[in-house]
């Protein structure tokens, strides 16, 4: 199968596999892709299984078949480059860690980005955090609620009001390839609740290096979903709350911290050899450890508004 909508940069021989959420699209990684990229990385902005389409096209898949997508996507990348370093968005986190979990031989590092186990953030209403994984069990059981569908909701995982208008504006255009979908049906939820209980078993195999950071005031998934992470893996761990952002981390206010401290975390994992990469590296002075030499020199706001076209508030 084809995907028009994932992206490949080319760099060095350090390879970054970029993964979106769930109803999301590859374009909820394409800014901080470019960025790494411009820092001397090989990125790939993978394309999940079932996604990019409409509601039917995302419930005909499974979270083994988004899986097997991360899976066919890593050893594509891995064709390029020496070291693959592993990171993903929400649901996308959440892939990442299930593929360092069971390829512990091939992962240098993992990028931890607002991992969602559980929809338990501040906008989820007490009583949804309680049931709902008991009631998307039951959804998938009795093959109910095919057609139901959770909607999006302000504040859609953005704290920037501006990024949020625009994207909201986008995400209800109905270009689903560009803007993922507005809502999440509800035999996906069913998925999603499946995954993040065979990953969470399974944090534990993990023995790469993981940075994981994760909004103080994420709408969506508590920070305890992080710490969840930073308890079970048994490799080194750093985390780190953003301190301006809401779920959606990698398009918000503290994009610019995200991609500085994950570019210092992933050179810390490379042996330095790395010509291209040293050379971008050379240029941050010992009193600025997060280079922002790597960042492009445009406003956060105007950046993200030129080149994200993105869907929020997605697992």
């Amino acid at each position: 199968m084809i995907n028009h909508h994932d992206f490949m940069l080319e760099g060095g021989r350090v390879g970054i596999l970029l993964i979106h959420g769930l109803t999301g699209t590859p374009t909820e990684m394409r800014g901080v892709g470019r960025e790494f990229n411009r820092a001397g990385y090989t990125v790939y902005g993978m394309q999940l299984a079932g996604h990019c389409g409409d509601d039917d096209d995302l419930i005909a898949t499974t979270w083994k078949d988004w899986y097997q997508s991360v899976i066919d996507a890593a050893e594509k990348l891995r064709r390029q480059v020496d070291y693959l370093f592993v990171g993903g968005l929400s649901m996308g986190a959440v892939l990442a860690l299930k593929y360092a979990s069971d390829h512990p031989n091939q992962v240098q590092g993992v990028l931890v980005y607002g991992a969602t186990f559980r929809m338990d953030g501040w906008t989820v209403p007490t009583l949804s955090r309680l049931i709902a994984p008991w009631f998307l069990t039951l959804v998938d059981i009795l093959h109910i609620g095919r057609h139901r569908v959770f909607n999006e909701a302000p504040p859609y995982g953005i704290r920037n009001e501006q990024l949020r208008r625009k994207i909201a504006q986008s995400m209800l255009g109905g270009d689903s390839g560009a803007a993922g979908l507005p809502g999440n049906p509800w035999p996906s939820l069913s998925q999603l609740v499946y995954l993040t209980r065979n990953v969470r078993h399974a944090l534990p195999k993990v023995v790469a290096p993981c940075l994981i950071l994760h909004a103080e005031n994420d709408d969506i998934a508590h920070h305890r979903n992080g710490e969840l992470v930073r308890d079970n893996v048994s490799g080194p761990v750093e985390m780190v709350l953003l301190k301006n952002s809401y779920h959606m981390i990698t398009i918000d206010n503290d994009r610019r911290e995200l991609v500085s401290r994950s570019i210092h975390f992933i050179r810390q994992h490379v042996p330095p050899a790395q010509p291209f990469a040293q050379a971008v590296v050379e240029q941050t002075t010992p009193a600025q450890p997060f280079a922002q030499a790597v960042v492009e020199p445009t406003t956060p706001v105007a950046a993200m508004l030129t080149e994200l076209n993105t869907p929020i508030h997605h697992a």
